[in-house]
């Protein structure tokens, strides 16, 4: 089945290619049914999988570099932590073209055929065991990002936003590639299996910690690599903003939770007070930030560089809580962030503003909507029986196993959080409605149930986090006994 999530998506391209360029319908329905059924072979293999945190679904591929002897075929599989970001990918991939169904109106077939190409990378990304092969992924994904944002964008700005996003990423990876390079030349070998199984001097490991640490922390972003984020979720279309923020995001903290412990731990030991001070920066920056924005997408954009603080916080803490942790809000901030991105997206295609000022009493219109979004912005502050709580809970238990200082500090976080989530639902939904505010027809039902299914797992997460916490923590202690 690991590669029917790689065929299905490449098929879907192909039937996108040989349907005429008018037939918008059957273009939308095209890239819904492939990736509806892309998600459906994804479930069927998280069955087949049997929980015992090694990697699985084992396939080889020969490529162009299988010539040379030490690099030999690609080796693709998935565990515990691999294989939930998988699933994410495969939800969130039908969920975009639901949303943007009537929201892109030029250039449909290229615009779901860079959906589908992105969702090829992202699987590819998250099952790849080689470091070149990691690396190409990686650096594939910015293209049809670079397209989504530049081409599709909803402002003027959009050029320079997808330019913002492009140079940034693609800058701060060449210090990985470099790093692998170093490690090639030690090692002789770019398999990630093998390398796992190799010692390196702590001064070596310290240079390419630093490489694969640049290249990381933008693509989280961490503070001050993180100027690109605010930029390019404003100017993206909804369905680039869902991506954006709910996978794209989470490639720096899958990529230091599989190459910083396992190959380099000397390294991550030395720099974690330095990354743990830089966390802190970001969950307290970040929250004070986001309560002075005035643009509905800034808000949430900047709340995402004090959750992922929250992420990098758990990853250096040095427990297995932590690392857990990390991963489930990873997680979490996945559908949370993804489904207020939709949200305000509703809000955007009624009235074509963002800006808060604007709104005011939209629960008296749209009450299925302020519902939902209640719902949401309680989520994205962390409430019990919300999978948001649940991966912020365990995140700062591992911070004060680390430090009191920086446990105290970190809580910060989530006071702040609360504010301003629940000051942004007083200010749009509660009060007289507002004189700017003409449309007022409530959700369809395209729209309800792109965003159900999200809200839905949002809660379930946190309500039986079990499943997915086991696996997790039996992949992590596997990797630590390896």
């Amino acid at each position: 089945m690991l590669e029917l999530i790689f065929i299905l998506p490449l098929i879907g391209s192909f039937f996108l290619l040989i349907t005429p360029r008018d037939n918008i319908v059957r273009l939308w329905k095209i890239g819904l049914e492939w990736s509806l059924l892309t998600l459906t072979i994804t479930i069927l293999l998280w069955a087949s999988l049997d929980g015992e945190g090694q990697f699985q679904a084992i396939k080889k591929f020969d490529w162009i570099f299988s010539i040379e002897p030490t690099f030999g075929p690609l080796n693709f599989a998935v565990d515990g932590v691999s294989f939930f970001f998988i699933v994410l990918t495969a939800l969130l991939t039908p969920i975009c073209v639901l949303i943007s169904w009537n929201s892109i109106k030029f250039l449909v077939k290229e615009f779901i055929l860079c959906l589908l190409l992105m969702e090829v990378l992202l699987m590819g990304v998250f099952t790849i065991l080689d470091l070149v092969g990691f690396y190409i992924l990686f650096e594939g994904i910015l293209i049809p990002m670079f397209l989504i944002i530049g081409i599709w964008g909803s402002r003027e700005e959009k050029i320079q936003a997808s330019y913002y996003f492009f140079f940034y990423t693609f800058i701060g990876s060449v210090f990985m590639l470099l790093a692998i390079f170093i490690l090639y030349s030690h090692a002789g070998t770019t398999d990630y299996q093998t390398l796992c199984s190799l010692k390196y001097e702590r001064k070596l490991q310290y240079f390419l910690f630093l490489g694969f640490f640049f290249s990381l922390a933008i693509k989280i972003p961490k503070i001050p690599f993180h100027i690109w984020l605010p930029q390019a979720h404003v100017e993206a279309p909804v369905a680039g903003s869902v991506i954006l923020a709910g996978v794209l995001l989470k490639l720096g903290g899958y990529g230091f939770m599989r190459f910083s412990w396992p190959l380099l731990p000397d390294a991550s030991e030395y720099f974690a007070p330095l990354i743990q001070t830089l966390s802190l920066f970001a969950i307290i920056y970040g929250s004070l930030t986001t309560c002075r924005q005035v643009d509905l997408k800034r808000i949430i954009a900047y709340s995402s560089v004090a959750h992922m603080g929250l992420v990098t916080l758990g990853l250096f803490s040095h427990t297995i809580q932590g690392l857990v942790a990390a991963v489930f809000l990873m997680l979490a901030h996945g559908l949370v962030s993804s489904a207020l991105f939709i949200a305000v997206t509703y809000l955007y295609e009624r009235h074509h503003t963002r800006l808060v000022k604007y709104y005011r009493g939209v629960v008296v219109t749209m009450p299925l909507f302020g519902i939902l979004m209640l719902t949401l912005i309680l989520a994205n502050a962390s409430i019990p029986l919300s999978c948001n709580f649940v991966g912020e809970f365990f995140s700062l238990l591992a911070a004060f196993e680390y430090s009191f200082i920086v446990g105290g500090l970190a809580s910060l976080g989530m006071v702040l959080s609360a504010g301003y989530s629940i000051y942004l639902y007083n200010r749009v939904c509660f009060g007289v409605p507002s004189k700017y505010l003409y449309f007022t027809r409530d959700l369809n039902r395209r729209e309800f149930y792109a965003l159900m299914p999200l809200v839905l797992l949002i809660f379930l997460m946190g309500i039986f986090p079990f499943p997915v916490v086991d696996v997790i923590k039996s992949s992590i202690i596997y990797q630590e006994r390896c």
